[in-house]
């Protein structure tokens, strides 16, 4: 079901960073909205869904990963024009398995100081910055 042009479409977010202080992006699939854009993890909230079950469901089906624990880290809304979205963005603190791309996906582990060095949706600057001022 389609959402309504005044409804945002709920997200649920994750910055993986490993040990080293290095942070999981993914790229996303050419033929999705916003195609080919590096992002963060994570995906729709399904109705009746808790953000942390979403956020649980969806790093196992895209990464193969189970969150042992996490913790909010902004909410951002942003309006692509011709959808709307609520990025619960959370920080995974801990996580089991070894991240893999099960959607067959482009997956990297960068610097979070490079990631300016990549093309990311518009709605995801203000992640980028926040993790670039925590790091400061």
């Amino acid at each position: 079901m389609a959402a309504s042009p005044c409804t945002a479409i709920h997200v649920a977010v994750a910055v993986v960073i490993d040990g080293e202080g290095q942070v999981l992006i993914t790229q996303r699939h050419k033929n999705s909205h916003q195609g080919g854009l590096w992002e963060f993890p994570g995906g729709k909230v399904e109705q009746g869904e808790t953000l942390g079950q979403a956020l649980l469901r969806e790093l196992s089906e895209e990464l193969d990963i189970r969150v042992d624990a996490h913790s909010p880290l902004l909410e951002i809304t942003h309006d692509y024009g011709d959808k709307r979205v609520l990025l619960d963005v959370h920080r995974v603190t801990a996580f089991s398995g070894t991240p893999r791309p099960m959607e067959s996906q482009p997956m990297l582990w960068v610097a979070i100081r490079s990631l300016k060095d990549y093309q990311f949706p518009d709605a995801n600057a203000a992640i980028i910055d926040t993790l670039l001022a925590d790091e400061r």
